[in-house]
């Protein structure tokens, strides 16, 4: 098993290709808009921090929302 080109990946796996990655960036988007709508005191450390980890794949945004924003305690 080997890597496959893109030009060996059929037509419903192109689809679905650009469908994760749409959904990839839309994620880190929701993410850097976040990040510039909350207040600095709302995460766990420096907002600039969370930049290059958004930046991520996945990972990133999955991150910032896990471990980055403080919950509101009731």
């Amino acid at each position: 098993m080997g890597k496959k080109d893109i030009s060996q990946v059929g037509p419903v796996g192109k689809a679905t290709l650009a469908v994760i990655g749409v959904v990839q960036v839309a994620f880190a988007a929701l993410a850097f808009w976040d990040l510039a709508h909350r207040e600095a005191d709302e995460l766990r450390g420096p907002k600039p921090a969370w930049i290059p980890v958004i930046l991520v794949n996945w990972i990133g945004p999955a991150a910032y929302f896990t471990f980055g924003v403080k919950r509101r305690t009731r």
